[in-house]
């Protein structure tokens, strides 16, 4: 699970979960010139594919250890071995970042840590099968049409999107996890330009390495 780039000031809160959603796909690479309903509806896709999928048990390794914050990342999986790596320094400040905002009722104690383990088991589910596929189809994106042959095409970050309200749904959460990576990005910036982040930490990463 990515932590975002920082949003421009405003009240995080008053962008819904689609709207997250959307400026993830269009923040990601190959999308940048995108048509913004495009983007919306295949937005909306993602989030109800992933909110539908059937609770999934993860079947990858699970490692905790910090550097987190370092890397813009909450978890990873990586696929050699099959491991989801999660970043308790991270998970601690998204909980004090909770608190701060007031936001415990869309995500109750130790909720953080749950999502983001949830997350990832969607990553390794739609790594293996064929769920990955499912999205795909989900989505409606042609990359090849030949007759009446269609070849659903790969959308660059639907994934993510998918996992994320997967993640929302069978954690029982107010609010999507974008919004909390989100407000993440935002304090680390705004940390920056106070001069109290540690020096060590960079802008958060943009995306999580995946090994296929």
């Amino acid at each position: 699970m990515t932590v975002q780039e920082a949003p421009a000031p405003a009240d995080l809160a008053a962008t819904d979960d689609i709207g997250w959603a959307v400026r993830l796909l269009a923040a990601t690479p190959t999308h940048e010139h995108r048509d913004p309903e495009l983007l919306r509806r295949w937005a909306r896709a993602a989030d109800a594919f992933g909110a539908a999928l059937a609770p999934v048990a993860c079947e990858a390794r699970i490692v905790e250890s910090d550097g987190g914050l370092e890397l813009g990342l909450l978890a990873r999986y990586t696929s050699r071995p099959p491991t989801v790596e999660l970043f308790t320094d991270t998970i601690e400040r998204a909980e004090a970042v909770v608190d701060a905002r007031g936001w415990r009722a869309w995500y109750p104690a130790g909720s953080v840590r749950a999502a983001a383990l949830a997350h990832e088991a969607v990553h390794v589910h739609l790594h293996h099968g064929t769920a990955r596929a499912d999205l795909k189809r989900a989505l409606g994106h042609t990359a090849l049409r030949l007759g009446r042959l269609r070849v659903p095409g790969h959308v660059a970050g639907a994934e993510e999107v998918a996992a994320h309200a997967y993640a929302r749904t069978v954690c029982g959460l107010g609010r999507s996890p974008l919004l909390l990576t989100a407000a993440l990005a935002a304090e680390t910036e705004a940390e920056t330009r106070a001069g109290t982040a540690p020096r060590t930490t960079p802008p958060p990463a943009r995306d999580a390495r995946r090994e296929n």
